[in-house]
């Protein structure tokens, strides 16, 4: 046990915000793997539904920073570069 008061509250935060942000990850983690499916899959429709997707996780997972902008700002625009390459082939 803690002895300082505010050791003891980081103690009390610590597993609900590790909880939340392992919730927040997981999902864009999960999005982005599902959306490079179907990218690798060719088919320009359903891959724009997955990348939208995985941009909106990795958005609402910057936004609770769970993970940093500057990740989901990267993640988000090889995703998108993926899909228009995929979208000006077809």
């Amino acid at each position: 046990m803690p002895n300082i008061q505010s050791a003891a509250k980081r103690a009390r935060q610590n597993p609900k915000r590790r909880s939340t942000n392992r919730f927040y990850r997981a999902r864009a983690r999960n999005a982005v793997s599902r959306a490079r499916t179907l990218l690798e899959a060719g088919d320009a429709d359903a891959a724009a539904e997955g990348v939208q997707a995985a941009s909106s996780a990795l958005d609402r997972a910057a936004r609770v920073h769970a993970v940093h902008s500057n990740l989901a700002d990267r993640t988000k625009s090889r995703l998108a570069r993926q899909l228009q390459a995929i979208q000006s082939a077809g």
